[in-house]
């Protein structure tokens, strides 16, 4: 199947609603400020269409639709205002809503329409054939005053379930009366593939009207009902980066999108704006404030992540082996999970990423790969510390382990006071470049403490530590003992304004195993900084 179309070409529609419906996922609370950066951030991926809001039913969408027409410049979108259908008994031209959607200034609207008879008497109060004149009445009306008109059928496949002929009397109203595409809405979003192609075959066939799809994703199948929508010739997806949205949330822009462009051969963004998608779903994640899901389709850091050593060994002869696309299609890369699974491959692969030679030391490897299997069974997990696995390997490439600092010892005390409150202070004792350094300090925890104190030891040595700050910080209680006495595994993430890195502690108790990872921490920092080691 191969189709010529792009955010300009109206013969394919990707239809993005991260700021309308996507914005109602629990936990999502999006600014003025948020939805005007994330509007930028789709008009740069290069969709059709963006779903800015409900104009009139709040005063922060509102706002968005006045700031975006003077603060963006829309280079391949088109800005989407969402509303009702007028109300039953009245005109659309004296819809005070509708008055709304006009005075948005968005060139394209969407109206919501009941296609679900029940919900038509229930939900409207009013009867299937006023239901039938108010789409007919706005869709009209809104065509005479220019502008371009998408009718969504809300709960379509539930009403067509329950009354096909009603729903699809919707759907030819809205068509009849000017909408451009008319949307079949599994609002609920209990159906799957083979049921919602049948059902869009059958409507384009009985109807003639042009057709787009939103699935919500309750049954996990909201991308394969679009594409199956799109199968039967559906020519409109609507869409929420990373799948936002209300429950479980909405079919993904981002794997349909990439169904579409390296499945389907269809080009429906601008040329060379799918190598931007990672990106653009992880800064999307940044602004609603939600960790971006590792393991999300094509965009996620664990998406061409390999593990066992089998995958490993074919992956060193050829990549495609065991990836259904090249990464770096859709701006992601490939990366090599080390852990006692690894075989030999896993270490080459792993070092090649990591830019260390390893030649051809059958030897080295060996070690390496003896070395990781001995520390996993331990406790120590390398697939989720990157960094800690790179000291690792170079300090056996190099024959030592690569240091800035030695620690004589360190020491953290927890103070319960009477009045409730705690004081958290620890004393480090470190050697570097033939120095001895002592320095304490306070903090909000005891790791808060001797992550400070650390700092405070080396920060004059190494001005270049200045820059650190710990990022992430996990604690996971090991298998293998019980209660107090456990095994403890930490994992560090640390930060320099430019890039993120991992590292891991295991000891029998938390605040040595947090040590651990953190002089791994700025011992990787150290070295990214390019300093040469001292000791």
């Amino acid at each position: 199947m191969t189709t010529k179309a792009n955010a300009t070409d109206d013969s394919f529609h990707v239809f993005d609603t991260t700021l309308r419906d996507g914005a109602q996922r629990e936990g999502i609370n999006l600014t003025v400020a948020d939805k005007l950066t994330i509007a930028r951030h789709l008009d740069t991926f290069g969709v059709g269409y963006i779903e800015g809001g409900w104009p009139g039913a709040n005063p922060r969408d509102t706002e968005f639709f006045a700031r975006a027409q003077q603060e963006i410049a829309f280079e391949n979108a088109q800005l989407v205002a969402f509303g009702a259908t007028r109300r039953a008994g009245g005109s659309a031209a004296e819809d005070p809503q509708v008055k709304a959607l006009l005075n948005s200034g968005a060139p394209v609207i969407t109206l919501v329409a009941k296609a679900h008879d029940r919900h038509v008497e229930l939900a409207l109060r009013t009867t299937l054939d006023e239901n039938l004149e108010m789409v007919r009445d706005t869709v009209s009306h809104l065509r005479e005053q220019g502008r371009r008109v998408f009718v969504d059928c809300e709960h379509f496949f539930d009403g067509y379930r329950a009354n096909a002929e009603y729903a699809k009397a919707v759907v030819r109203t809205a068509y009849e009366a000017g909408a451009e595409v008319v949307i079949l809405c599994d609002t609920n979003g209990g159906m799957l593939p083979a049921q919602v192609q049948a059902v869009v075959a059958t409507v384009i066939a009985d109807t003639g009207a042009r057709l787009g799809i939103h699935a919500q994703d309750d049954t996990g199948c909201a991308v394969a009902n679009s594409l199956a929508a799109v199968d039967a010739g559906a020519t409109h997806v609507q869409c929420t980066a990373n799948g936002y949205g209300e429950r479980v949330g909405n079919a993904n822009l981002f794997p349909v999108v990439a169904a579409l462009e390296l499945k389907y051969g269809m080009k429906v963004l601008p040329e060379g704006a799918l190598a931007e998608m990672t990106r653009i779903s992880h800064a999307i994640a940044e602004v609603v404030n939600l960790t971006p899901s590792t393991h999300q389709p094509y965009v996620g850091v664990s998406a061409f992540a390999h593990k066992a050593g089998l995958h490993a060994s074919a992956i060193k002869v050829d990549p495609d082996l065991y990836q259904h696309i090249d990464p770096e299609l859709v701006g992601n890369t490939m990366r090599m999970l080390v852990s006692d699974m690894a075989g030999r491959a896993s270490i080459e692969l792993k070092g090649k990423e990591l830019g260390i030679d390893l030649g051809d030391d059958r030897a080295l490897v060996g070690r390496v790969v003896e070395r990781v299997k001995e520390r996993e069974l331990q406790g120590y997990t390398y697939e989720a510390a990157d960094a800690s696995f790179e000291l690792l390997l170079r300090g056996e490439v190099e024959g030592r382990a690569r240091r800035y600092f030695r620690t004589e010892s360190w020491r953290a005390i927890v103070e319960d006071r009477p009045d409730g409150t705690h004081a958290n202070e620890a004393t480090v004792k470190l050697w570097s470049k033939g120095e001895r350094i002592v320095a304490t300090a306070e903090g909000n925890g005891p790791v808060n403490a001797l992550d400070r104190a650390l700092r405070v030891a080396l920060e004059r040595i190494y001005p270049q530590l200045a820059k650190l700050e710990l990022v992430d910080y996990k604690v996971r209680i090991l298998e293998g003992r019980t209660g107090t006495e456990s095994t403890t595994r930490v994992l560090v993430t640390t930060g320099d304004g430019t890039g993120d890195w991992a590292t891991v502690g295991v000891a029998e108790n938390v605040i040595a195993a947090s040590w651990q990872a953190l002089e791994d921490a700025y011992t990787y920092g150290l070295l990214r900084a390019g300093v040469e080691p001292t000791e």
